[in-house]
């Protein structure tokens, strides 16, 4: 952008992202990890930006975590080679297109089922080709993953399959969202972990394979990191952060790169306010996981005097603290509750170097929800 353009140039709604904070974020999981031995496979749907996913790349991750075949179609596209689904697929036209991918890059996918996983099994037969995968467990989150009790016969059913390859077990630990006190997550966070392994060694015991021990999830990620046994991690919101990650403590709000800009447009009302981001910019998140510790739909940086309490699609609504001197025209910057949700409804990111906007990235794999 030309020398001497301001954040008041653009117009609003507008999605920026602070490129200081961002390369912060990315490089010290990446230290992280390395430090620890654990190899690093962020996961896409959290930022769905070649450019940022670039940078995971020189900073060391070996592939990416995607959660929607459409999210990694974009990303082979674009050059990378290692791509993992962590999300059942089902349905003949989704596993066509998987074989489609599996022709170009690496690409793996987890099973939690034996029927599901029997279809892929054939599906990749038919191919010619052999699909590795990984077992979804449930450790108590209750979304997607075999129940503990069956993972063993899961396990020696899909290492039967042809066309398959047992690669190894994972988790998503996203109960961790739910438990804002820092030591009860921490102690929450190694328990399942420490149970993923040990059922990791339980599957190498009776003569499986079992190469990569995987979790994936934000808030845990310092609590597990040193965990023997455990080999690969995934988390993906870290490159932003968010409301969410600063309510739970993970980091302080000043660590997240990630914020809408949005103008006051009516002040129609003692103590209230409407600003030009509603639903379909902000989303109507309160709280990952069924966590309710967030005042409002984001938060205002540097505006202790207002409150956004409610959206509609076009329109967020504040309460403004008596005072105030908010007007029409105000712009505020507004750090979004659940930054992955937010980056979906835009286009593109307004990159922000001191202050002034530096650059544009478009949000390649926006929408990209099959």
């Amino acid at each position: 952008m030309s020398a001497g353009v301001s954040l008041d140039c653009l117009q609003t709604p507008a999605l920026l992202l602070d490129v200081g904070r961002l390369e912060h974020n990315v490089r010290e999981m990446a230290d992280l990890c390395h430090t620890h031995g654990k190899a690093l496979r962020p996961h896409v749907k959290s930022h769905k930006t070649i450019e940022i996913a670039a940078r995971q790349r020189q900073l060391g991750a070996v592939g990416l975590t995607a959660a929607k075949l459409g999210e990694a179609e974009v990303f082979a596209d674009a050059g990378f080679d290692d791509l993992f689904i962590c999300y059942p697929l089902v349905g003949a036209g989704k596993l066509r297109r998987l074989m489609m991918l599996a022709q170009r890059v690496r690409v793996s996918t987890i099973v939690d089922d034996v029927d599901a996983a029997t279809e892929l099994a054939a599906a990749a037969r038919a191919a010619e080709t052999t699909i590795e995968v990984l077992l979804k467990i449930d450790l108590g989150m209750h979304r997607v993953g075999v129940a503990e009790p069956q993972v063993d016969r899961l396990a020696h059913a899909v290492a039967t399959l042809s066309g398959l390859s047992l690669r190894g077990v994972c988790i998503h630990e996203g109960e961790t969202y739910g438990e804002p006190d820092p030591a009860q997550r921490r102690t929450l966070a190694r328990e399942r972990v420490g149970r993923l392994v040990e059922i990791a060694e339980r599957l190498r015991r009776q003569g499986l394979a079992i190469d990569v021990v995987s979790s994936g999830a934000t808030p845990a990620v310092r609590d597990v990191v040193d965990i023997d046994g455990l080999t690969e991690l995934r988390p993906g919101n870290y490159v932003f952060y968010d409301a969410m990650q600063a309510g739970l403590g993970v980091v302080p709000e000043d660590r997240c790169a990630l914020s809408v800009l949005a103008t006051v447009v009516s002040r129609a009302g003692e103590g209230r306010a409407i600003i030009d981001a509603g639903a379909k910019a902000l989303t109507l998140d309160r709280g990952v996981h069924g966590l309710e510790l967030l005042e409002g739909y984001g938060r205002p940086r540097s505006r202790s005097d207002v409150t956004i309490t409610a959206l509609s699609e076009e329109h967020g609504w504040l309460l403004v603290a008596p005072g105030s001197d908010l007007r029409v025209g105000d712009r505020l910057e507004i750090v979004p509750n659940h930054a992955c949700a937010v980056v979906d409804n835009f286009d593109g990111l307004t990159l922000v170097e001191r202050g002034a906007p530096a650059g544009e990235w478009s949000v390649a794999a926006r929408g990209r929800m099959t």
